[in-house]
């Protein structure tokens, strides 16, 4: 693999990784289920300052949509919202290297998925919905996985951070910053991982359809880095994306379960009988160019029957990093640091002296306050800051 490809797919990489490191886990924590810092922050809180890009969007959907472990909510009855959870950002290069070295200004969208709760999987709704994007020019034929497109248009309309949709949020700020950069050459990536992949292969087409990425002096290119996606679509999705010029890299890991579901029976492997299944209401095919990975050929993993780690999307960019083609020695091309896998999981050889699960935060959040207690800091302030109109 070319080393600057690596280093590009790693980078966008982390982007969606991004979205977990800043992701409020924690159940005791009343800002439970949204980003632990602000808008202007968060490369900052992530340790990505260096990136070249800021942050210009914060993204949310409601968690009242039946996929376990993506959505978190606190064990406390008083919380920041009841709906809605942070589910990812916009992001734009500002850097002026940084837009040189790309030759273009990029616009970033990223989104969470989940990655230690796999019980999701067996939720699927696993039945296919025609995705209807664009009603002026119609696609009925063009079917994508009935949760996913809930998850990306429902909205609820009690909720101040969920009462537009996810899609609605997305379509808003995009066409914001297209008309601010109006006449600069500019791309518009995708990235995210597992759930967050869906996610990103369904905007991206939905821009596309709309032809919002068109409405230029010359088209923008859509890239989408889908890291241990699982399938989105049926064979029309697939073949109206290419049609679009939709560019789809999706990176797996060979041992991963997520990227075989949904249609796990029938999909695009059984070509001989693909006028037949086509027509089946879950027959669902991958979309894009798929870049295999192996967990086993890497020296510093060890064996594990755990699915968690097969999925983990730290442990990818460490198997991104060691990739150098098929059939070749795996070693590392960068300093990418193999500890990061274990940061939240528990992935790596013991004779490395890495613990598993070492990231945490100072104390679990808490701060003493002025009377010496030990309380969790007030988010709200930073919350509503992050969440308002703040062009």
């Amino acid at each position: 693999m070319d080393d600057i490809l690596r280093k590009e797919i790693i980078r966008y990489g982390e982007f969606a990784q991004a979205c977990y490191d800043a992701f409020d886990f924690d159940p005791f924590s009343k800002y439970c289920g949204s980003c632990k810092y602000h808008f202007r922050q968060l490369f900052h809180g992530v340790g990505m300052s260096d990136y070249g890009y800021a942050v210009t969007k914060y993204l949310y959907a409601t968690s009242n949509i039946n996929l376990p472990g993506l959505f978190q909510k606190p064990r406390v009855q008083k919380l920041w919202s009841t709906h809605a959870n942070w589910m990812g950002f916009i992001a734009v290069a500002t850097d002026k290297e940084e837009i040189e070295r790309l030759g273009r200004r990029d616009i970033v969208i990223a989104w969470r998925g989940t990655v230690t709760n796999l019980e999701w999987i067996a939720d699927l709704m696993d039945y296919l919905r025609p995705a209807e994007m664009n009603s002026m020019h119609p696609h009925p034929d063009v079917k994508v996985e009935a949760g996913f497109l809930n998850l990306y248009t429902a909205r609820e309309h009690d909720c101040r951070f969920c009462n537009s949709s996810a899609r609605d949020q997305v379509l808003s700020e995009l066409r914001r910053l297209l008309q601010k950069y109006r006449g600069e050459k500019l791309s518009i990536t995708f990235t995210g991982h597992s759930l967050g992949s869906a996610l990103a292969m369904l905007s991206a087409y939905d821009i596309a359809e709309l032809g919002l990425n068109d409405d230029q002096v010359e088209s923008i290119p859509i890239t989408v880095f889908s890291f241990a996606g699982p399938r989105v679509g049926n064979a029309a999705f697939k073949d109206r994306c290419e049609e679009l010029g939709l560019k789809f890299l999706r990176v797996v890991n060979v041992h991963d379960s997520v990227p075989k579901v949904p249609g796990i029976l029938f999909n695009e492997k059984l070509q001989m009988m693909k006028q037949w299944i086509d027509k089946l209401p879950w027959s669902y095919c991958h979309a894009g160019v798929e870049l295999a990975l192996d967990h086993m050929h890497s020296p510093f993993l060890k064996p594990t029957n755990d699915p968690s780690c097969f999925h983990n999307l730290e442990a990818y960019l460490h198997l991104l990093d060691g990739y150098h083609g098929r059939g070749q020695r795996f070693y590392l091309s960068s300093r990418r640091d193999p500890a990061l896998v274990n940061k939240a999981c528990d992935f790596l050889k013991e004779e490395y002296l890495v613990p598993p699960f070492w990231k945490q935060d100072s104390n679990k959040g808490l701060i003493k306050n002025s009377e010496g207690r030990w309380v969790q800091p007030e988010r709200i302030k930073i919350m509503e800051e992050s969440h308002t109109d703040h062009h």
